[in-house]
This record gives C-alpha cells, structure tokens and sequence, in this order.
C-alpha cells in the first residue's frame, strides 16, 4: 500500500485535525507550500491558514489546525521527523528516497490523498476516514495509483 484516497465534505470545518488525529503528527516538522485554505471570520473566508511556505513544528502545526474553523481549497503538507532534511520532492519515487514520511495533498476542496511509509499509519487513517463517514475511501497501491506528480496545482 502507497496511501489512501478519500474526499471529505466541502465546506468549513477542522479536517485537518480529524484527518491527522489517526496518529500522532505532533512528532514531525510539517512543511507547506502552496496552500490556499483560509480561517473562518463571522462566516467568512478569513485570513490565511498557512500564510506563506513554512516549516512548522508539531506543536505550531497542531495549533494551527485546531483552534478555529477553517475552509480547505488546496493543501500540499509534508511531515519530516527532522528539520534538516527538509527538501522538496515532485514524484513517489523521490518520496520513498526522501526523509519525508507524510504526504497530504488536498484539491479542489473535497479530494484528499494521502502518501505514507508507514503501514500502522495507513491503516489507521483508514480506519479514521470511515469513521468520519469520509466518501470514497480507498487504498492506494501499486497497481491503482495514477499520480504522477506530488503537484496540486
């Protein structure tokens, strides 16, 4: 297994934080880049949830993500378990070759799909994405994963 697909609802909402509670992403560096999700302010589009390319911390992220509503357009986060080895990567291959063990990537408000090295991990956000009554949820592998790009945009 290489990830997992899903599509969560479109409209605002703590996805982030629902999707990642599956385990424990407080552990890693977070990277952004090319995000366009924005907090909720008196109901509508706010300012930005990651204003800039960034490298947050677990804790950073995590208070990001769960203080307030927010509304998801496009994400592309990565999580690192160690900042100095940060670096972007555009394919699967170089995924696997990378630090990086996370792989995020959101578009068009609704459709999510996520890389992981580890299995547990996949699992468990299976696991997760059903409980949440996410749609179309289903495992990426070898033999299915039409990616050929880590882009959003």
């Amino acid at each position: 297994m290489r990830g997992l697909s899903f599509e969560i609802p479109n409209r605002y909402g703590q996805f982030l934080l629902d999707i990642l509670n599956a385990f424990d992403f407080k552990n890693y560096f977070w990277k952004t880049g090319g995000e366009e999700a924005y907090y909720i302010e008196n109901d509508k589009l706010g300012s930005p949830l990651f204003p800039k390319p960034y490298l947050y911390t677990g804790d950073a992220f995590y208070k990001r993500i769960s203080e307030t509503d927010y509304y998801l357009i496009f994400a592309d986060l990565k999580a690192f378990p160690d900042p100095l080895h940060v670096r972007d990567f555009t394919s699967y291959e170089q995924f696997l070759n990378s630090q990086c063990e996370f792989v995020l990537l959101l578009v068009d408000c609704s459709y999510v799909t996520i890389y992981a090295k580890d299995q547990q991990v996949l699992k468990a956000l299976h696991d997760q994405a059903i409980a949440s009554k996410y749609e179309n949820v289903s495992y990426i592998t070898d033999e299915n994963d039409s990616r050929t790009t880590f882009e959003i945009f």
